[in-house]
């Protein structure tokens, strides 16, 4: 999920509606109510398109003690499924005073993708969307937080959330797929082993000058970028010993990040790659965790990336 809910939506993403209110799951979803509802009875929506948040007027102050959400407008579209991504933008308010906190509509739609991981931390995020209609607005109100020893009180938030599109989720793939490349010689070579894991060799391989990003498979998918959250099995060695330090592999699940969360070697080197590739990454230390390094992961050091997803 991207930084705006990552930020607005805290208590909506830590729990759940309580005392019963969430409605029990419908044969053909519709998006479910939770929540104290009756307090968003006063929500009035002035409808401004796609790239401009409604106006939006309630009685204030609102205030409520469990996470909230309800449909205040009804789109026309298709129902928005399980396992979809669905496109929003979304307009916060301090519940208290009524002052704009954030305004995403003019910008691009933020990405929510439905899908279990959802379902299981946040079910009344997940069941509000599963089954709404495209071009519906959602009210979400999330609980404000006494004031603690070195933080102030938050008043009550009000998000109106509008359902701009959904798409089906792109598949990940569980090894890559694309056309073999033959690297140059001088690199780390990589063969895999008898279960199918990239093993790295890197003997004779001189400290590089500069990141390297060099295709083993090329992929025939989606190009990254480098706002991409992606899907990848990995594994890493450091140049100076060989010795593997992380690998994905060996705890047989797959992981998931922001491009923009990893090293500056990671960021560069696979911004532009495809999914279904395979990528041997040779990473200075400079653009990977510096001098100090972290853990068994010092100086330079030796990736093997499968992208097998992009969201």
């Amino acid at each position: 999920m991207r930084r705006l809910l990552a930020i607005l939506l805290p208590g909506l993403l830590l729990l759940t509606a309580c005392g019963g209110s969430e409605a029990p799951p419908a044969p053909e979803p519709t998006s479910q109510s939770a929540g104290e509802t009756a307090k968003l009875d006063s929500v009035k929506l002035t409808e401004n398109g796609d790239k401009k948040a409604p106006g939006v007027d309630f009685t204030k102050p609102l205030d409520v003690k469990e996470p909230t959400v309800k449909v205040v407008t009804e789109g026309g579209g298709e129902r928005v499924k399980a396992n979809q991504i669905a496109n929003i933008s979304i307009v916060a308010f301090n519940g208290t005073d009524g002052s704009t906190l954030e305004d995403t509509f003019p910008n691009d739609p933020e990405p929510l993708e439905l899908n279990d991981e959802l379902k299981g931390s946040s079910p009344v995020i997940y069941n509000a969307f599963v089954g709404a209609k495209i071009g519906s607005h959602l009210a979400l109100a999330v609980p404000g937080q006494a004031a603690a020893e070195g933080a102030e009180a938050k008043p009550t938030q009000l998000l109106i959330v509008k359902v701009l599109s959904a798409k089906d989720a792109p598949p990940v793939l569980d090894k890559p797929e694309g056309d073999a490349v033959t690297p140059p010689a001088g690199l780390p070579t990589v063969k895999e082993n008898d279960k199918g894991v990239p093993e790295i060799s890197v003997a004779g391989v001189k400290a590089p000058t500069a990141l390297v990003s060099q295709d083993l498979i090329t992929g025939k998918g989606q190009a990254l970028k480098e706002t991409d959250t992606i899907t990848v099995n990995y594994v890493g060695v450091a140049l100076a010993t060989g010795k593997v330090f992380d690998s994905s592999f060996e705890s047989g699940k797959k992981a998931t990040f922001p491009l923009t969360g990893v090293i500056k070697g990671w960021t560069q080197g696979l911004t532009g790659k495809t999914v279904g590739s395979r990528v041997l990454l040779v990473v200075p230390k400079d653009l990977a965790y510096g001098d100090q390094g972290q853990g068994d992961a010092k100086g330079d050091l030796v990736f093997v990336v499968d992208i097998l997803g992009v969201k």
